[in-house]
This record gives structure tokens, sequence and C-alpha cells, in this order.
């Protein structure tokens, strides 16, 4: 066995390529084995077993850069560097991150859950050592599917510009989480189909270094020769015309090839692209049948392939997909828009149904807004589905195109609140603050599965501007489904207990665990409202006025950022109306980052349980002992 002696990347320097292409498969099984148990992104990892060791036996971390894109890709490079012993705790609570994690390593240079970043981080550190008069080589890896992402055109374009030293590695798969979109996919697979090219312009060349006397002179000056060789077999030679010396492709499974191209690399002084093809899910066959299914992987029995997910209620995005196809019936408005995730998203059975009507962007989440915005504009539906976290990312289009043009755009927020194993990175807490400052929109989130379908038809039948649902990534509540979906009215909260002195004010999952906290308190003989606060924004401002009128004394609880969600728009509004003395608890997400582990331990980590809840109102009815006044109205 080799793997056990790896415990650097420098103990693969006296391996030979045999001992590399052993090891690689040694790799391999281990992760087969280990993500077995714990889950984790399997098949893009098992597709870059060869290229991290290569890249690792060639270069010498932390000295150069490796930069994952994404970092989903990295586990090869974790087993690497010394952590193949804490495999077990992948994913989970204070073990080891399920992406690049500079905290854990010295050798993870550059962390990310989003994608598309590595070429500008790449570029920042290939300034950075030219300005310090340093000699490393900077290497990003980038997935094909991250192309599809502009932040990496941006970077592409001023890489070519600058003709820094650097190696781009381009790890084509021909897959992002689902199978790529655009020109730029089609661009790589035309390469892909027709590798002659590069053995035509070899040809040539060998061809005029034959001529007597003057051939090798006429080789070295002749490049446009050889390069109308590759205009003709492969038309744009995009990166050689943005500045990169392309080599490739290689086959990515052969280590002789990646060592080879990886030395003709170190010999450009400029930027060179090597373009890798590699097989997502290489080597275990399950996952390279269906990459897309195992791209990211609860765990699972080897032998057979079969997933061990336990037998439950639907996911809350399941109910998305269903009831989109049943009001898509009924409005042939309704376009549904997705940056490279349909799957996730749940939006397979919408594709299915009307592939027409389904758009997937890639990973370009700006593009979507904007082009919802004006689907919008032309009297369409467009339903942008979309995570929290990505979302994020196109928090100017949201602003700019959508709701100052005051588009009559759905969001549908997927992933609303913590997400679990998926980290700091993929957290969707933040929407909440950054979206309701914005003039124009409607924020809503059910507390069931039941009232996220009336939600769907609220948003569809609205026509003032945009408006959003947001849910999380949790199994539903498990109650009775409507037929009949009718519209909610704007701006409503929906008291489920009534108000005896304290009150808690809950926002989607949080509802239920309101709705505990109550029942258990009650025992103790205090008696708590609990208010569903389904919008965001607007407020259900009568109700705020009447539980201050009332001297009610609330919390808010919510599963979001505390500073600027749902508990500061409660305060700013009594602020507002000059209502001073109603007292207000504001249970959220406190301001850091929450990582890796389960939801429950997530909240359990801020402070969202029932205990915490019933603890705060306790201490509230202690205070009351002091005998603050019931609100008065300023006249």
């Amino acid at each position: 066995m080799l793997l056990p002696q790896i415990k650097q990347p420098s103990d693969l320097k006296g391996m030979s390529h045999d001992d590399l292409a052993l090891l690689s498969a040694e790799i391999r099984q281990f992760l087969i084995e280990k993500l077995s148990a714990t889950g984790g992104h399997l098949a893009p990892n098992l597709g870059v077993v060869e290229l991290t060791v290569a890249l690792h036996y060639c270069y010498n971390s932390p000295k150069d850069k490796m930069i994952f894109d994404v970092g989903h890709q990295a586990y090869v490079h974790k087993v690497l560097t010394g952590r193949m012993d804490r495999f077990d705790t992948l994913r989970q609570q204070n073990g080891l991150c399920g992406f690049v994690k500079r905290n854990e390593s010295e050798h993870d240079v550059w962390e990310a859950g989003h994608s598309s970043t590595s070429l500008s981080a790449a570029m920042g550190m290939a300034l950075a050592r030219d300005l310090k008069g340093e000699d490393n080589q900077v290497i990003p890896i980038i997935g094909d599917g991250a192309l599809t992402g502009g932040m990496a055109f941006e970077a592409l374009n001023h890489i070519g510009h600058e003709q820094r030293k650097m190696m781009v590695v381009l790890n084509d798969n021909e897959m992002s989480i689902a199978p790529n979109v655009g020109a730029m996919h089609k661009y790589l697979s035309k390469i892909r189909s027709d590798r002659h090219y590069l053995k035509a312009k070899d040809d040539v060349e060998g061809m005029l270094k034959k001529i007597p006397a003057i051939g090798d002179r006429l080789a070295k000056s002749a490049s446009w020769i050889k390069d109308s060789v590759k205009y003709m077999m492969v038309p744009g030679v995009l990166f050689e015309e943005l500045g990169f010396k392309y080599l490739g492709p290689i086959d990515g499974h052969d280590i002789p090839q990646l060592i080879e191209a990886f030395k003709q690399a170190d010999n450009v002084d400029g930027p060179v692209l090597v373009h890798v093809l590699t097989t997502k899910g290489k080597g275990y066959q399950p996952a390279e049948a269906d990459s897309h299914k195992w791209h990211g992987i609860s765990p699972y029995k080897i032998e057979s392939g079969q997933v061990l997910k336990a037998v439950g209620k639907p996911m809350y995005t399941e109910i998305f997909g269903q009831t989109l196809v049943e009001l898509a019936k009924e409005d042939k408005r309704i376009v549904a828009v997705t940056p490279a995730m349909p799957t996730g998203s749940g939006l397979i059975p919408f594709s299915k149904a009307y592939p027409d009507r389904m758009i997937d962007v890639g990973i370009a989440e700006q593009h979507a807004a904007t082009m919802c915005a004006a689907l919008a504009m032309e009297g369409l539906k467009p339903v942008y589905a979309v995570y929290s976290t990505f979302m994020q990312r196109a928090y100017d289009q949201i602003v700019h195109d959508i709701c100052r043009h005051n588009a009559n755009v759905m969001f549908a927020i997927d992933r609303a609140g913590f997400v679990g194993p998926d980290g700091e990175t993929h957290q969707g807490v933040y929407d909440v603050a950054f979206m309701r400052h914005i003039p124009n929109i409607v924020l809503m989130m059910p507390k069931d599965e039941n009232e996220l379908r009336h939600m769907m038809k609220t948003a569809l039948d609205y026509n003032e501007g945009p408006i959003a649902y947001r849910y999380p990534r949790n199994n539903v509540v498990g109650v009775p489904l409507d037929e009949v979906l009718v519209p909610i009215p704007i701006g409503t909260w929906e008291q489920l207990r009534p108000a005896e002195g304290y009150a808690i004010i809950a926002s989607g999952s949080m509802v239920q665990l309101a709705e505990e906290a109550a029942e258990v308190i009650k025992r103790e003989g205090i008696n708590t409202g609990v208010i569903n606060a389904r919008f965001l924004k607007p407020l259900d401002e009568q109700m705020l006025r009447d539980l201050a009128v009332r001297g009610t004394k609330l919390i808010v609880l919510e599963e979001t950022s505390q500073a600027g969600s749902m508990g500061s728009a409660v305060l700013e509004f009594y602020a507002e109306q000059g209502i001073h003395d109603v007292q207000v608890h504001l249970m959220g997400i406190p301001d850091r980052f929450i990582e890796h582990g389960s939801i429950k331990e997530q909240r359990e980590e801020v402070g969202l349980t029932v205990e915490n809840v019933c603890n705060e109102l306790r201490k509230m009815v202690v205070q009351s002992s002091y005998g603050m006044s019931k609100t008065r109205f300023p006249s």
C-alpha cells in the first residue's frame, strides 16, 4: 500500500510514474469507501485523482499556489496534504470541511463555495508574486462548468492582457453540477471531438524543418503558418486569441501525459491554459453512469450504489417543483429560469412537462436576473429558481434591473436558512437582510408546505412588481395539501395562538419551533401567543400596532441574520411610529459565519432551540415585574 506512506506532497517526489498510477487507484478506492459513510462530492473528486496527483508531483505546495475552483473537487488535495486520517469527519461539525478551508491547512490557499472565482484569485496572487519579486507558480484549476460564469471571462480577459506567468488547468468533464449548457460548452466539445488539429500543426512544423538549409529557421519564424492550421481545424482558437498559450487536449487520467504537459507549460513566460479531459465519477460505475446524481451524494452502499436515504416526507424543493407544474398548466406565461441547478431546484418535472419554458443559463446568476426582468417586461411570468446563497451573486441586478424597473419577477429562493454540511459558504441566511431594504419587492416565507403552495399562487396573481417566496432545505411538515390554491392578502400575518402578554413572531420553519416552545412554557402557566409572520415585507403593521397597544412583550424568532432581517424591520416600524416602550427581543443568527454540521447542530450553536426560546420567555416574565406601562401612541 502506497497511500499510508503519503503524509505530505513532498512524499510523491521520488515515485515512479507507475507508482503514481497505483497511488491514484488507492486514492480512488479510499474516497469511494469513506464517502459511502459520510456522503459528499464523490463524482467531481473521482474525476480529478490523477490530475491532482500529477500537480502535486510537479509542483511544490504551498509555495506554488493551487487554487481549486469551488473547492468540491479538492478531496484528493486534502488526502495528499496530510488530512487523510480525518476523512471520517468530512462535512461534520468540527470535522473536515467539504470545501477548501484556509484554517485547515497551509496548502489551502483559496477557499470558495461559489464557482468561477479561481481565475480572479490567481490573477491577484500572480500580481502579488511579481510585486514582491517571488518566483512561485500560480495554478488555478477550473472546471468547464465554471467557465459559464461571467466572472471567469472577466478574469480571462485581464490575465490575457497582463501576460503574467500562470498555468490555468481547465478540467473539462462536460459537467458542472448538471450537464453544461451554452456556447462555451459547444466550443469545448468541438475541441474534444476533433483532436487531430494538434497533430496537423506538428506535421506542418515537421514538414517545414525538412526544407534543406533554411528549414529550422523557417519553422521557427513561420508561426503564422502553424497557427493557420489551428484556425482551420478549430474555429476561433478562443484561448490563444485571449492571450493564452493553449496546450491540449490532454488525457486527464494519463499521468505521464499530464506531467509532460506541465513541463511544457513551465517553459512559457506568460499565461498557459492546459486543457485536461477527465471523466466525472471515474472508477466507480454508478458515478460514471450518472455523474449528475453522484455530484453530491448521501451515504450509499458501495457494492450496489444504493443511496441510503431515510424514507420520509418530501423536501420543500419537491413541493415547489410539483406545484409549479400545476400552475404552469393553467398559465402559459410561466417560464422557469435556473442558474445551472435544474435538479437541485426541483425543476426536472417542469423541464419534462414544458421543455420550451425551461431555461438553464449555466452558472450565471447575474445574467439570469436581468433576463428575468426583461421576460417580465414582455408580459411573461418568470420564476427565478435559485439557492439563497447563489442569489446573492446577483444583488446588483436585483436592485438595478428588477426592483428599480418594478419588474414582475417571481423569486423561488431555495435553501433559505441553515443548509447543514455545505456550511458557511452556502448558508441561506442573508437574503432577507439584503432584499427587504430594496423598494418595490415583496418577501414571503411559509410555515409549511401547504402555505408554500398558496404563496406560489399569491406570487402568480401578483402583478405589481417583484415578489419572492423563500423555503428551507428541510423535509416538509407533513400537513394536508389543499387542491384549490388561493392568494394570501399581501402583508397579512396569521395568529396561531392568542397573545396573553407574550408573543413569538416567527417566520418559516421557526413557526413550528415557536409553537413547541409555547406548548412547553404553557405548563409553567405562561400563555404565549404565536404569530406566523408569513410576510417579511411588507409587515403586518396593524397587527404590530395591536400588539403594542396591548403591551404584549415580543420575541422575533427567525433563521436569518439577526442584523438587518425581520427583527430589525419590527424595531424600525416601532421607531417610525414613535412607539418606544414596546419590549422586543430578537432571536436570530449572530454576526458571524456558521460552519458545517447538521442543521440541528447549527441551530443549537446559535440558540435557535425550544429550550432557549423558553428561557427568553422566562426572563421576560421576570422583567415584567418592574411594571412596564402599556404603550401610548403619539397624538
